[in-house]
């Protein structure tokens, strides 16, 4: 919640506790993917943009495709208009999640060259910028493995010196991953996002 709405929970907690059944109340009779596509919808309204986070993540959560997701933002064109929805499209291409990526949605995506092999001994980490994307790449004894740099929770941009060793941790909420692995291994409940790799002329690619 915003910081104005724990204030208002603090000082009137009565009123809105009945605000917050209603809320819960008013979509009884939704199913939940629709009543989370509905919640979406009116954050991209609002322009809020925590609470479209939020939302956007739990639509998914909750079983949401990115085309629903998608297509409900069109449908709702009459009442939120080009400029809103286009603000909420920026953020989603912002958290870069997986199920919106161009590639997963049937549209094109491209190899792009990172680095020399001979650049990363096997165990090794790196952190680098290729094309507007920063990715860790760690190498094992017989293959690459690329992540995206942005935290699945809400796209924070992980700096190189959130890694300790192989444990890298999102300095915003304190998510841990392990590199080796990409996966999340506490506070969170998602993977990094690994990208397919290929090897040509010893030089390392990463599609995206």
């Amino acid at each position: 919640m915003s910081d104005a709405l724990n204030y208002l929970v603090k000082v009137r907690p009565a009123a809105m506790g009945h605000y917050f059944k209603f809320l819960k109340q008013a979509g009884s009779h939704l199913d939940v993917k629709t009543r989370d596509l509905i919640s979406v919808v009116t954050k991209v309204h609002a322009q809020t943009e925590r609470g479209f986070r939020q939302y956007l993540a739990r639509a998914l959560r909750d079983g949401c495709s990115a085309d629903e997701v998608l297509d409900a933002l069109l449908m709702a064109f009459p009442a939120l208009g080009l400029t809103k929805i286009t603000w909420a499209i920026d953020l989603i291409i912002a958290m870069d999640l997986p199920a919106f990526q161009p590639r997963a949605l049937g549209a094109g995506a491209t190899w792009h060259e990172l680095t020399a092999t001979d650049q990363l001994p096997v165990g090794g980490v790196m952190r680098m910028d290729c094309d507007g994307r920063g990715v860790f790449i760690y190498r094992t004894e017989g293959a690459f493995r690329v992540y995206d740099s942005r935290c699945p929770h809400e796209a924070t941009n992980i700096p190189h010196l959130a890694l300790d060793g192989t444990t890298l941790t999102c300095p915003k909420h304190g998510w841990v991953f392990d590199i080796a692995s990409g996966a999340c291994i506490d506070k969170g409940d998602a993977p990094l996002n690994e990208r397919e790799t290929k090897v040509e002329n010893e030089r390392l690619f990463a599609f995206w």
